[in-house]
């Protein structure tokens, strides 16, 4: 039960002054808080002897009302302390699930939904931030405070009615311990249904155009009541367990109630306690009452903590599908990047993606990969960015096997545009500084003008400062291209990796775009996967793949003289563009 403040220990030990003030206030308060009982009583005793006098009453009223000034005091500087940590557990814990969530590569992401990856990182993350504030508080009332109280009872007003009064307290241990154990299955269950549903208002949200497209509102709309009814449930199931826990201790404490005031009366008329004591003994016996409660919420509180670190822990020790290695290569320049019978397969896939490929590219070269649909051009430039598990065969730059190299350097060195593209909810001035934050405008006019974008910058509301929407909704897929163009165009990149890059927009604007890549990228290695075989006739080296193999190969004019797939395609798309104009 206790396991998410072992494994939380490493905060403790980071913050143990902000919790060893906290804890410490927190103890002393329980103390401060038992004088006022005591006090009471002896002026109730004074009262039933008639020894009380205007001076005598006086001091107990002056040293109760001090007593509260300090317990106030004192509880605003521990609560500032204790709930100040949780706050801080959380924010640490989300920079170290973001974190994690960073380095994570493709595979990851295919194993876990989006949906289910937010829960984690929202209500499980709050609920052990939760387990350090107020668990910490619970924790420490349902013990120190506890046994500081019962203390008070057995040693300064009598042992034998503290021992009565406590006979049902096993049974309230014995009943928290059972619905503890419920509690942590039933709100595993009730987190995960709250990540189904996160998952399938993504789903909805992002593809609400095709849903519309195809009139299933209404069926998409069920499928969502559905997932909230089941999230409803298993969380009314959660909410039933707890509604258990107040009615069991006040039942107990009731009963110790019961027999305080039974067996204290007996022991008043034998003359074995006053009536100051007895009054005394039912104040602390009411304090009691948080301290049990306490118990209830602190095993509540560790279960939900438990179950919600066991998710997240679940998350966190997943490790990346390619790591550094100890000693990684230091290169200073991309200079060459070679494929030697590289053979790949994905994870999830049964047959070679990759089959026995093979070439080499120097720098300021460019390398056209052309081929149908599922032919392997997206796998092969994915290799350079080494996201998943090398294959057999040798991927190398500058020498250097690809594993050798730091995952940061290389990807400082390439610059990506996939064949979707992903724009961020800001202005189009923000998604291309993203690619060299800090830019000033006439870098970004620089790139939006190579990538062929300026002409539609009159179009937008507000130009440069227009906001896109999220995942770039607001503009059309010809601007969304350029505009992750012009975003890979202003970091100019050793290798710039262009994924069908150019597919949205008309061959005239993409005759632009290549004439400026080639005036302004001489010098630099690019790389380009296009149906349209007019964007690489400029390649240095042009490869057909088919089934993950490489069936044709070389410059623009030699592949037209193998009257191969590369020329009855070029000639095809010929005759289509005469048609067009």
């Amino acid at each position: 039960m206790f396991s998410v403040l072992k494994n939380l220990a490493w905060f403790f030990r980071l913050e143990r002054k902000r919790y060893l003030i906290g804890v410490t206030l927190l103890i002393m308060v329980g103390i401060i808080e038992l004088l006022p009982p005591r006090l009471l009583g002896n002026a109730i005793d004074e009262i039933v002897r008639g020894s009380i006098t205007g001076a005598s009453l006086t001091r107990y009223i002056l040293l109760i009302l001090g007593s509260v000034i300090i317990i106030y005091l004192t509880t605003y500087i521990w609560m500032h302390k204790l709930f100040g940590g949780a706050n801080l557990v959380e924010r640490l814990l989300r920079s170290r699930f973001m974190d994690h969530l960073l380095r994570m590569t493709p595979p990851f992401f295919e194993k876990n939904r989006t949906g289910d990856l937010m829960a984690r990182a929202t209500n499980d993350l709050r609920s052990i931030a939760t387990t350090a504030g107020f668990g910490m508080l619970t924790l420490t009332d349902s013990t120190a405070f506890l046994a500081t109280v019962l203390f008070a009872m057995g040693f300064l007003v009598s042992w034998k009615l503290t021992l009565a009064a406590i006979l049902p307290l096993p049974f309230i241990a014995i009943a928290m311990m059972i619905y503890g154990k419920a509690v942590h299955q039933r709100y595993t269950l009730a987190q995960d249904a709250f990540g189904d549903m996160n998952d399938q208002v993504l789903e909805s949200i992002a593809g609400i155009r095709v849903v519309r497209a195809y009139v299933q509102e209404r069926l998409d709309e069920k499928r969502f009541a559905d997932v909230t009814e089941d999230v409803y449930r298993k969380n009314l199931a959660v909410a039933k367990m707890d509604a258990l826990f107040e009615p069991t201790i006040r039942l107990f404490v009731g009963l110790s109630y019961v027999i305080a005031l039974a067996y204290g009366i007996y022991l008043v008329f034998h003359n074995e306690i006053t009536l100051g004591d007895l009054v005394s003994f039912n104040m602390y016996l009411g304090m009691m009452i948080w301290p049990m409660f306490a118990i209830g919420e602190l095993i509540n509180l560790m279960q939900r903590g438990s179950a919600s670190l066991d998710r997240v822990n679940e998350t966190l020790s997943v490790e990346p599908a390619v790591k550094d290695v100890e000693q990684p290569a230091h290169i200073t320049n991309p200079e060459e990047i070679a494929m030697q019978d590289v053979t790949f397969r994905y994870p999830s896939s049964t047959i070679d993606n990759l089959s026995h490929v093979s070439f080499s590219l120097r720098r300021g070269q460019t390398l056209g990969i052309v081929g149908r649909t599922g032919s392997g051009k997206s796998t092969l430039l994915k290799q350079l960015l080494h996201e998943y598990p090398a294959g057999s065969g040798k991927l190398s730059i500058s020498g250097h096997p690809i594993q050798d190299i730091a995952k940061d350097d290389l990807h400082s060195w390439i610059g990506y545009v996939p064949q979707e593209q992903v724009l961020f909810s800001k202005s189009v001035r923000q998604n291309i500084q993203f690619g060299k934050p800090g830019a000033d405008d006439g870098v970004i006019m620089e790139a939006i003008r190579t990538a062929a974008f300026d002409g539609d910058l009159g179009t937008l509301s507000d130009g440069l400062d227009t906001l896109v929407g999220e995942k770039g909704i607001a503009l059309s897929g010809g601007q969304k291209q350029r505009v992750s163009l012009a975003r890979a165009f202003i970091a100019d990149p050793d290798i710039l990796i262009l994924d069908d890059a150019l597919s949205a927009v008309d061959a005239r604007t993409e005759a632009k775009i290549i004439e400026n890549i080639r005036n302004k990228r001489s010098n630099k290695t690019t790389l380009i996967s296009t149906h349209r075989l007019s964007a690489i006739e400029h390649a240095d080296r042009i490869i057909v793949l088919e089934h993950g193999k490489i069936t044709e190969e070389g410059t623009h004019q030699e592949l037209l003289a193998m009257n191969g797939w590369y020329r009855e395609q070029y000639e095809r798309q010929q005759v289509e563009s005469n048609l067009s104009t």
